[in-house]
């Protein structure tokens, strides 16, 4: 199977203490959408960030770093 590239936003809120609590992601068809749903969201959330991964779904094997589109706000730094 070939390898294909998702997207999806993942937004984050204050959890317990100061930690970060992540809202469901969500799973965007295009590289825009996800653009868009970031910034809509933006406004709201303590932090959010858009990203896509490449890799073969039958397989499993995804790259190991996401690709960020879009941060704003408190993001875990594994976004950069």
């Amino acid at each position: 199977m070939a390898r294909e590239t998702c997207y999806f936003v993942q937004a984050f809120n204050l959890g317990r203490g100061e930690d970060l609590k992540a809202d469901a992601p969500i799973a965007c068809k295009t590289e825009i959408s996800a653009l868009r749903t970031a910034e809509r969201l933006a406004p709201s959330k303590l932090g959010v960030v858009a990203f896509s991964s490449a890799g073969d779904a039958e397989t499993g094997d995804y790259d190991d770093e996401p690709t960020v589109l879009f941060r704003s706000g408190q993001v875990p730094s594994a976004f950069g």
